[in-house]
């Protein structure tokens, strides 16, 4: 046997019971932002158990990250795979659900080939892969070179008050920056993405806007200034700024930035409106400043012509990486490891590894950005069915992606003792 029948060989060792047990366990352990704990504790026994020498931290009182490493010889690269422990809410879930299967979101039922719950591809479903993907290495008696590194941190996830600022990869960013954690030479940030890889990604930010005037009793409107009429010509012009957003330049991988109001709320008594608040949030592609995309933003709001009485006051409250939002970030879709990783999953399942960009913003630029490290989102799932009740992951697409990760440590860190995967002996 040659190392082209590596594929097949991870095939016909691959525990796939167990391997389907890790996931529907680890989805049973609720983890929405702020419960990190819960799943971490059990995250703690995984690795333990796959000899990987966790450790844990908090990056909050209650909230720990967890991140351990298999040494390799000590003679090939550093790959880490990075995800995040917390999942959104389940509020709604039960009801949606009722007298069905899918009632417990923590169940983990298998349907038709799917498992559902929430956390199955956002994202417990990268984590199990990138864990199942070394023990499977083990089934295989394969001795890596380098080391593989595992970090899940927490605070990723929006929609909880006071949480989702990205607290956990902050944290997880200082101790790659104090020496406490080393810093790897490539990162797979297990966000799904249905086995295809991810080299860019969107930026974002989000704006609150408050216009306020001054109320007054609908007979007399003379003696009021109307909030309500002003935010309807600064709609107008985020609307026209996001138009020519739209038709401006457009990134091969995520197309062209945008800006899309979210949240309208004005009015409520019979009355000339006082206050008006408006939410938006802008999309910028890679290359794009977050800073300068702000400052064009603005220019467009204050541009407007508004009755005097009126004033506008403009608020960015989903700091991530940057203080006023979230930045794009990519890296060469041509970078080896990226091109590697695609032509292992296309090895494994044929159809997947297409080189793409990330619809969505993640912690990919903690990585890229602040400690100089090559990074990709890569795992099993659909982001279209994340946050939704609809949320489940293909069993054979996350069976394959185990695989397909297995592969990609051994191309990436180099294996030092193979006589077991080139003869086709048994482990």
């Amino acid at each position: 046997m040659t190392i082209t029948d590596l594929p097949s060989r991870l095939q016909t060792l691959q525990d796939e019971a167990a391997d389907i047990a890790l996931l529907c366990e680890a989805i049973g352990r609720e983890s929405v932002t702020g419960n990190e704990a819960n799943f971490v504790a059990h995250l703690n026994a995984v690795m333990t158990e796959f000899a990987l020498a966790p450790q844990m931290a908090e990056f909050l009182p209650g909230r720990p990250n967890i991140w351990g490493t298999r040494k390799g010889t000590g003679t090939g690269q550093n790959l880490m795979f990075v995800g995040h422990t917390d999942t959104v809410h389940v509020r709604g879930w039960e009801e949606k659900w009722r007298d069905t299967e899918r009632q417990d979101p923590y169940s983990a039922p298998q349907i038709d080939g799917e498992i559902w719950g929430r956390g199955a591809c956002d994202l417990k479903g990268g984590i199990c892969a990138a864990l199942a993907a070394l023990r499977l290495l083990d089934r295989a008696g394969v001795k890596l070179n380098g080391d593989v590194s595992y970090a899940f941190i927490g605070d990723e996830e929006s929609g909880e008050p006071g949480t989702g600022v990205s607290a956990g990869a902050r944290d997880l960013v200082k101790r790659v920056e104090g020496g406490a954690l080393a810093a790897p030479d490539f990162a797979i940030y297990v966000e799904p993405t249905r086995l295809n890889v991810y080299t860019a990604q969107i930026g974002f930010f989000i704006a609150d806007i408050k216009v306020t005037g001054k109320s007054a009793y609908f007979g007399t409107p003379s003696k009021g200034v109307d909030a309500l009429k002003a935010a309807h010509a600064i709609l107008a012009a985020i609307w026209q700024h996001g138009e020519k957003l739209n038709a401006g330049p457009k990134h091969s991988f995520v197309g062209p930035s945008d800006i899309l109001v979210t949240t309208i709320n004005g009015g409520g008594y019979i009355a000339v409106p006082g206050q008006c608040n408006l939410s938006l949030i802008r999309k910028l592609r890679p290359s794009e400043d977050l800073n300068e995309a702000v400052a064009a933003f603005e220019a467009a709001v204050h541009a407007v012509k508004i009755a005097p009485g009126i004033t506008v006051e403009i608020d960015y409250p989903a700091g991530r990486d940057h203080p006023l939002g979230g930045s794009p970030v990519e890296i060469d879709p041509r970078h080896p490891a990226a091109l590697t990783l695609s032509d292992c999953i296309a090895d494994i399942s044929g159809d997947k590894g297409t080189i793409g960009g990330a619809p969505y913003w993640s912690e990919m630029p903690f990585l890229v950005s602040q400690i100089g490290c090559p990074a990709v989102y890569c795992a099993p799932g659909d982001i279209s069915v994340a946050h939704t009740f609809e949320e489940r992951i293909n069993c054979k697409e996350y069976l394959a992606s185990i695989r397909a990760f297995a592969l990609f440590m051994v191309r990436f860190c180099g294996a030092s003792t193979q006589s077991e995967i080139l003869t086709g002996g048994t482990p």
